[in-house]
């Protein structure tokens, strides 16, 4: 019996690169079937608030919301150290300053929100953009200031625009724990045996992205828009790593250091069974 599946990740080289093997054909899918999903990571957020996915990429931050819904992955995560998002502006910004700016963000629900409302707790005026276009929000001075994630990580500074703050550094040097960005979350209205299933399919895709790391380059680049080869690699080292492959104890720890720091943020408390 053939299951078919919805599943959405974003167009970003990180996920791209590590569901590759998984979509197009590089791994057998035994009894199977995925609809492939590609959305912007705020997009894929909203979609899990509805329960729209069996299968979907997702914000840390987003996935505090609907955990009776979803059980995370051990593999497909994108955690690590020196990833964070960067808050960023055309000149250099006092604390103050900064909790007096308009600042853009990449989505209520992201986990970069959830990074600057750490580190910049009494910053309040912020408005949501597509995080593509953060950094041009910034330039034609619509906000004093912008949080950037993905590829925006390595091009804002040929843009004339500077660093504020390494949101990522401050998480790392107030907790002690690596960064949760983003993880893959399986629906709990799937089987159990499912679930496990996929969860191994992951684990298996991701290793395949790493033996064979040139074999997606197509599928990366024709989803990457005009992103340069070295700013795609860059991107990939950046955010597939370790955890990736599976979260560890130190990658759940980390996870569960988020939840419990975010009590004080407004995201709900997180039961145990989240983990496939």
């Amino acid at each position: 019996m053939k299951h078919k599946l919805t599943l959405g990740f974003s167009p970003c080289p990180n996920d791209t690169f590590i569901f590759d093997a998984m979509v197009n054909g590089r791994l057998p899918l035994d009894n199977l079937e995925l609809e492939v999903v590609l959305a912007d990571v705020e997009q894929l957020n909203r979609m899990a608030a509805d329960g729209k996915l069996d299968v979907t990429k997702i914000s840390y931050n987003a996935y505090s919301r609907v955990h009776h819904m979803y059980q995370l992955l051990n593999a497909g995560s994108a955690l690590g150290n020196n990833c964070g998002p960067l808050l960023i502006s055309k000149r250099p910004l006092s604390d103050d300053e900064v909790n007096t700016a308009s600042i853009a963000i990449p989505g209520q629900n992201t986990t970069a929100n959830f990074l600057l409302s750490f580190a910049y707790p009494a910053a309040q005026h912020k408005r949501e953009f597509l995080f593509s276009d953060i950094e041009n929000a910034v330039l034609r001075n619509e906000v004093d200031a912008g949080v950037i994630i993905h590829e925006n990580r390595f091009t804002y500074q040929q843009k004339g625009l500077v660093r504020i703050a390494d949101l990522g550094e401050v998480w790392q040097q107030r907790t002690g724990f690596p960064i949760p960005l983003g993880g893959i979350a399986i629906h709990r209205r799937l089987p159990p045996v499912l679930r496990k299933q996929f969860n191994a399919l992951m684990r298996q895709s991701v290793q395949y992205a790493f033996d064979h790391p040139t074999a997606s380059k197509d599928y990366v680049t024709c989803h990457a828009q005009e992103m340069d080869e070295s700013v795609m690699r860059s991107h990939i080292d950046l955010y597939v790593n370790n955890y990736t492959l599976d979260l560890g104890e130190k990658g759940k720890m980390a996870i569960a250091k988020m939840y419990e720091v975010g009590r004080q943020f407004g995201l709900p408390r997180v039961e145990h069974s989240v983990f496939v």
